[in-house]
C-alpha cells in the first residue's frame, strides 16, 4: 500500500519539479521565436460584448504552445522511471516502473500524438498564412477530422487488442456495444476535445485540469490500476507547474499543444478506468463551456437571439461585469467540487 502510494506521489512531484525546472529554457524559446498570434482573434469577432472584453493585446505579445511544458514534462518523467527500471533493475525500480502495455502505454502515446497535432495547429496559427491557418470555418473542421482519425485507431486498439467493447453504467452492470464500441470512442473523444474551449483566461484551463486528472488518478487508484493512476498523477503535476506560470499575468498560453493533447488523453484514461459515464461529472467545467457554445449557436440559428451576452460562458460572466480572476477562482471551485463528486461516484457504483 505505502509503495502503491509512493509510485503515485513521486512521480507526480518529479513532474511538477521537472517543468518548473525546464520552463525558463522553454520560455525563453518562445519569446525568441516570437510564437504568438499575428492576427488577435478581434479583428473577426462580430460581437460587441466580446470586444469590450477582449482587446486582443494578450495574444499578440504572449507565446501560444505553453503546453509543450506539460507533455514534455509528463512524458519524460515517465521515461525517466522506465529507463531507470531497464538500466538498474530492482524490485523497487520495477515496481516504481509505471509504463505498462495493459494500463498506460496507449495513453502515453495519445498524449504524445494528440500534442504533437495540436503544435502543429498552433505552429501554423503563429506562422501560416491564408485560408488553413485563419479560416475560423475551414480548420476546426480539420482538426476535428484529425482528432477523429486519432481516436479511430485508438479504438481500434482498444477493441481487438485490449478486447474492451463494452462500459460500465454506474449502478446496472456493464453495456455490451460489439462494435458500436469504435464510433462510441470516437464521439466520447470528440466531445471531450470540444471542451478545450475552457481556455481563454489565464490560468482558467490549467486549474480545472488539474482537478479532472488529480480526479482520474484517485479513481484508478480505488480500481487498484496503479499504474493508470501514477500517469493521471504525472500529468497533474505537470499541468501544475504549467500553471505555477500561467496565473495571472501568464507568462505562456497552454494552446492547442495542451489543450488537445490533454483532452483527448483524458478520454482514454476514462475508457481505461471504466468511467466513462462519470467523465461528464468529472469535468463539469468543460462539458459547461462546450454546452453554452451550442445552445449559443443554436439558439441563434432557430430563434435568432443570444442565450448568453458571450460564449463560452466564461466570458459571459466577464461581460456581466466579473473581474476574470474571479471568473477563474470560481471555475477552479466548480471544478474541484465536480471532481469530488465523480469520485464518490466511481467509488460507490
Amino acid at each position: 500500500m505505502l509503495l502503491n502510494l509512493v509510485k503515485i506521489f513521486l512521480p507526480a512531484t518529479i513532474s511538477f519539479i521537472f517543468g518548473i525546472l525546464i520552463t525558463p529554457i522553454a520560455s525563453h524559446y518562445f519569446y525568441k521565436l516570437k510564437m504568438w498570434k499575428k492576427h488577435p482573434r478581434i479583428e473577426s469577432a462580430t460581437s460587441d460584448n466580446f470586444k469590450k472584453i477582449y482587446n486582443g493585446e494578450g495574444e499578440l505579445n504572449t507565446p501560444r504552445v505553453g503546453g509543450i511544458i506539460i507533455w514534455v514534462s509528463a512524458l519524460a518523467t515517465t521515461l525517466i522511471f522506465y529507463l531507470v527500471s531497464i538500466i538498474s533493475p530492482s524490485d523497487t525500480t520495477l515496481k516504481l516502473n509505471f509504463l505498462s502495455r495493459s494500463q498506460t502505454l496507449i495513453p502515453f502515446f495519445t498524449l504524445f500524438l494528440g500534442s504533437l497535432i495540436g503544435l502543429l495547429d498552433d505552429v501554423l496559427q503563429i506562422y501560416g498564412n491564408g485560408k488553413i491557418s485563419h479560416d475560423a470555418n475551414f480548420w476546426p473542421k480539420v482538426k476535428a477530422a484529425l482528432v477523429s482519425a486519432l481516436s479511430f485507431f485508438i479504438a481500434i486498439w482498444f477493441f481487438y487488442k485490449l478486447g474492451m467493447h463494452a462500459i460500465h453504467i454506474p449502478w446496472s452492470g456493464t453495456l455490451e456495444l460489439g462494435l458500436f464500441f469504435i464510433p462510441f470512442f470516437i464521439i466520447v473523444t470528440l466531445a471531450t476535445f470540444s471542451g478545450g474551449v475552457i481556455d481563454g483566461l489565464d490560468g482558467l484551463s490549467g486549474g480545472i485540469l488539474a482537478s479532472i486528472f488529480g480526479a482520474y488518478s484517485v479513481i484508478a487508484f480505488t480500481h487498484n490500476q496503479i499504474d493508470l493512476a501514477a500517469f493521471s498523477g504525472v500529468i497533474t503535476g505537470a499541468i501544475l507547474a504549467f500553471l505555477w506560470f500561467n496565473i495571472p499575468p501568464a507568462r505562456f498560453y497552454m494552446g492547442e499543444t495542451g489543450i488537445m493533447g490533454l483532452t483527448v488523453t483524458l478520454a482514454t484514461l476514462a475508457f481505461l478506468s471504466d468511467s466513462v459515464l462519470i467523465l461528464p461529472v468529472v469535468a463539469m467545467p468543460l462539458v459547461i463551456s462546450s454546452l453554452s457554445v451550442i445552445l449559443q449557436l443554436g439558439s441563434k440559428r432557430f430563434f435568432g437571439k443570444k442565450l448568453f451576452l458571450v460564449a463560452p460562458i466564461h466570458h459571459h460572466f466577464e461581460a456581466v461585469g466579473w473581474p476574470k480572476t474571479k471568473v477563474t477562482m470560481r471555475f477552479w471551485i466548480l471544478s474541484v467540487v465536480f471532481a469530488i463528486i465523480g469520485i464518490i461516484l466511481a467509488a460507490i457504483s
